[in-house]
């Protein structure tokens, strides 16, 4: 069983019929997973929002990276490369602003900000990569 408890079969619809995913932590360095992950989806057809403060206003890819989750509405999917220790804001607000689906990457496991964030009604992925499922998956 993975650490968020979800079988493939959740996996599969999250991936595809979600069509617009906001990634907090995203990296203008090449060499970050973020900016990786990032360009794969934009190629898979996703309709991705970059957001990272420091960098507001930069393009990644195309897209203008936004400060906030706020700047990113309408919400689908908030892809979390963020520290374990700082997910909870960025969760709280992907509540308040009407997100279905929290993902927080590899490594990243919060179980306490995952408990509250289902309790509110989103399904959470933890501790995987949108990349290595949807290969694991054939999508």
């Amino acid at each position: 069983m993975t650490i968020d408890g979800l079988d493939d079969n959740t996996i599969h619809d999250i991936l595809t019929m979600t069509t617009r995913i906001a990634l907090v932590g995203a990296s203008t360095n090449p060499d970050r997973p973020s900016n990786r992950v990032m360009l794969h989806l934009l190629r898979r057809g996703y309709d991705v929002t970059p957001i990272n403060p420091i960098l507001a206003g930069q393009k990644l890819h195309g897209r203008i990276i936004v400060a906030s989750l706020l700047d990113a509405l309408p919400l689908e999917m908030v892809d979390l490369f963020r520290a374990p220790s700082k997910v909870s804001q960025p969760v709280h607000d992907a509540i308040r602003l009407g997100a279905k689906t929290i993902w927080m990457q590899l490594g990243v496991i919060d179980t306490e900000t995952a408990a509250f964030a289902r309790q509110a009604g989103l399904i959470v992925v933890m501790d995987r990569c949108p990349l290595i499922e949807m290969a694991r998956l054939r999508i």
